[in-house]
């Protein structure tokens, strides 16, 4: 399969075996080390959400992505802790999906990609933590690698998700937002290819 060029559409056989190899690919170029049973778990993921009944929600509006304080409040308010888990699942897989393939929609909106990164990352933990001491503790932990390595995996999603984008200079702020928000060493990476040394905003020297 040959690499899309950017506004080209990609032909893909087989959905979740495209999926495996780019997150692959990216993991390894993004220096992210994960168990076989998370990186299985995020290529389900993906494959999922490719689906866009799964992604979103119907409404009277028509389909939207649900808020995520909405996802946390209901997680919380959840009468049994089997539903708890599930809606805590769904806060973390909808911002990892989110914070991965569409950093670059959050410019100029009040919620950016690190309070998805936070809410997602607190929501995994919670649940691996949560089963942890279960008969699906193997699952547990992989909810709590998923917490530890969150803004990794946002990164190799992001790669998965560029693949065949060229970042041009106008990109530059748009990166450096997100490098400043995130400390991505995707977004510093990128920044420097474009000929940009990302640094901390700081305070005039007196």
């Amino acid at each position: 399969m040959e690499p899309a060029e950017s506004g080209h559409v990609m032909a893909v056989q087989n959905l979740r075996e495209y999926f495996h190899g780019a997150l692959q690919h990216a993991l390894v170029h993004q220096h992210v080390d994960v168990e076989a049973q998370t990186e299985h778990y995020v290529v389900n993921l993906l494959t999922l959400f490719a689906r866009s009944e799964q992604l979103f929600e119907a409404g009277a509006e028509g389909a939207r992505l649900p808020p995520l304080v909405q996802l946390l409040s209901e997680a919380l308010e959840a009468p049994t802790r089997e539903l708890r888990n599930r809606r805590l699942q769904r806060l973390g897989d909808i911002s990892l999906f989110i914070a991965g393939f569409f950093a670059h929609s959050f410019a100029r909106k009040l919620v950016d990609i690190d309070y998805h990164i936070r809410m997602g990352g607190q929501a995994y933990g919670t649940l691996g933590h949560s089963l942890a001491r279960g008969h699906r503790h193997v699952l547990g932990r992989v909810f709590c690698e998923l917490a530890e390595k969150f803004l990794p995996l946002v990164d190799a999603l992001g790669e998965v998700a560029d693949h065949g984008r060229r970042y041009s200079e106008a990109d530059v702020l748009r990166l450096y937002e997100i490098w400043l928000k995130t400390s991505s060493p995707r977004a510093g990476a990128l920044l420097r290819q474009l000929g940009v040394e990302p640094t901390p905003v700081g305070l005039a020297p007196q």
